[in-house]
């Protein structure tokens, strides 16, 4: 079957710029598509891709659409190329969506709501942040480190401990700011320190990057995620098959193929946290139907990232200690698409 394509670039100031060790982030840029088939059924996807993360440009994305002449069919998502990941994963995403019917929606397994992770900012900011969170209910908390000085950085941490909530977890994400003795200081302090899990505390595309991000999980008892080495086109199943012993962090955004990579992970028996890629809601909606649909043990996702943008119709959920299915039902792709209009 062929699809009518359609699509509409956006570019949408965040309410507060995210500081990461990859820099100041200021704005979300990407592309919502549209299809329609034959029968008049309509799809929605969104492609927001992070190429500091690995992924493609925004304008290679376009390029591509552009080529695609306005129709497509299954064939033709299928053999674009492997590095427009995004594009790939976005128009898939589209199409099941125009497939779907009222009676598969009814029939979905799973549970009703899930927890979420609230992400604090980075820095000393953090403090009043976590207290903020707390207040709301949250127990985990995901904190963006590498971004300053690392020692200024372990010595908030204490303080940041400090701040807890009875039976509160801090996830650190370093973005892959860390060369191998920042990584090794960091994981020994967080030894005795209710640190959930280390985020990609070394780049993927660092030299050794493999056998030194399985070292450390083999040395330090605080486990290590992965984030950024799990975005190019095959990545998961290589740390599959290189036996990785900690947490996969999924954003399934940035993936060409989500539910082929949560299929792979759930046979492994894998430790999963699905986690936002900043897109907005259209993107959002899909992400976290791939993470109610999951069947493995129940992480707190990174997805406790709401309200984001200055216009708050592009929101996701409301960022609560937890989300509920209703509330990801409830999300209008089309109210989202005619946003930009």
């Amino acid at each position: 079957m062929r699809f009518l394509l359609n699509h509409r670039r956006y570019l949408l100031p965040f309410r507060a710029s995210v500081r990461t060790a990859h820099g100041v982030w200021a704005e979300r840029e990407g592309v919502y598509l549209r299809l329609e088939d034959g029968q008049g059924n309509v799809g929605y996807g969104e492609v927001a891709p992070i190429p500091w993360f690995g992924t493609e440009t925004v304008d290679e994305a376009l390029g591509a659409l552009e080529q695609l002449a306005g129709n497509l069919d299954d064939e033709q998502v299928r053999l674009l190329p492997v590095r427009l990941a995004c594009l790939k994963g976005g128009l898939t995403a589209a199409i099941a969506d125009a497939r779907r019917t009222e009676e598969t929606n009814a029939a979905r397994p799973g549970v009703d709501f899930l927890p979420l992770a609230g992400l604090l900012p980075a820095g000393r900011a953090a403090l009043a942040a976590v207290c903020d969170k707390a207040d709301a209910g949250f127990r985990v908390f995901k904190w963006k480190v590498g971004v300053e000085d690392a020692a200024d950085e372990r010595a908030m941490l204490d303080d940041l401990v400090a701040a807890l909530p009875e039976g509160g977890r801090l996830r650190l994400d370093a973005n892959g700011a860390w060369d191998r003795r920042t990584a090794q200081r960091w994981l020994e302090h967080c030894a005795d320190r209710p640190v959930e899990f280390v985020e990609q505390p070394v780049a993927p595309d660092s030299r050794g990057a493999d056998d030194l991000l399985l070292g450390l999980a083999g040395d330090f008892p605080t486990p290590i995620a992965l984030d950024e080495s799990l975005v190019r086109d095959g990545d998961v199943e290589r740390w599959l098959g290189l036996g990785w012993p900690g947490v996969y962090v999924v954003k399934t955004s940035l993936l060409a193929s989500p539910e082929a990579c949560c299929a792979a992970l759930s046979r492994a028996r894998a430790r999963v946290v699905f986690s936002s890629a900043l897109e907005t809601g259209l993107g959002a909606k899909a992400a976290l139907g791939h993470a109610f649909a999951w069947d493995g043990e129940r992480l707190a996702m990174g997805m406790g990232v709401w309200p984001l943008f200055e216009d708050s119709r592009f929101d996701g959920p409301p960022c609560l200690p937890f989300v509920r299915r209703a509330q990801v039902d409830d999300l209008n792709p089309e109210n989202l698409w005619n946003a930009l209009s």
